[in-house]
């Protein structure tokens, strides 16, 4: 596909993708402006990653370390977001090339984030990953184990704790996913009220999901195929 027709293609999936947005704002009384948009590009070639940048998308998100690396590299100016598993011996690459983690699975690792960050000099964004479903899948903190060691997480230094993040099934059954995503902001709504931590962000939704997330209080949104439908055709 030629350049302009790429940017074209990603242009009026945006475009939907905006209009979506905003509807979902309305139907549960949201700012539009409050939900932010992660580009997640781990499958999309290079040349719609930066197409997309030049269309106005600042936030990218990659689901494996070393790419996000390369890939930081190239558009250092946008803002990028590990929403992938991390080990702890790629955390140091992690922290020299992106803004946001999503996916802090344990304590452990949440240590050695804050270690790292400190000889850094940098104060990363976390969100703790939070298994609301239960499947097993799925990796992160249990609801019921997060609230035990909440204090301790909420304590962490050199980092800035802004939120959690959840997944919902692969499931057609939307009371399930909406049952996961207000279970993700209950549970958030909890650990505010025990602790002075704001947790202002919820990430949540993907392509197939993402309206429900919304109206259930998303506020940042985790975007892959809907954006680069189309792209290969």
């Amino acid at each position: 596909m030629n350049a302009e027709r790429l940017q074209r293609v990603l242009k009026e999936n945006l475009s939907s993708v905006h209009e979506h947005i905003q509807q979902a704002c309305a139907r549960a009384g949201r700012q539009a402006e409050d939900v932010h948009l992660v580009a997640v590009t781990k499958y999309a070639p290079w040349e719609a990653v930066f197409a997309l940048y030049e269309l106005g998308i600042t936030h990218f998100g990659e689901s494996r370390p070393q790419q996000l690396v390369e890939r930081a590299e190239q558009i250092p100016t946008a803002s990028w977001h590990l929403i992938g598993h991390l080990q702890r011996n790629k955390v140091r690459p992690v922290l020299e090339h992106s803004g946001y983690i999503h996916s802090i699975d344990s304590a452990r690792l949440l240590e050695r984030v804050s270690n790292i960050a400190e000889e850094l000099n940098v104060n990363p964004k976390v969100l703790l990953e939070v298994n609301v479903s239960g499947e097993g899948a799925k990796d992160g903190f249990s609801p019921a184990e997060l609230q035990e060691v909440w204090t301790e997480m909420a304590a962490t230094k050199h980092v800035d704790l802004v939120g959690l993040m959840t997944m919902a099934p692969y499931t057609d059954d939307t009371t399930v996913i909406r049952n996961v995503f207000s279970g993700l902001r209950n549970l958030r709504d909890e650990l505010q009220a025990n602790s002075k931590c704001l947790l202002p962000h919820l990430s949540m939704g993907m392509s197939g999901d993402y309206e429900i997330a919304i109206e259930e209080g998303a506020t940042l949104i985790r975007l892959g195929s809907c954006l680069f439908e189309g792209i290969e055709d």
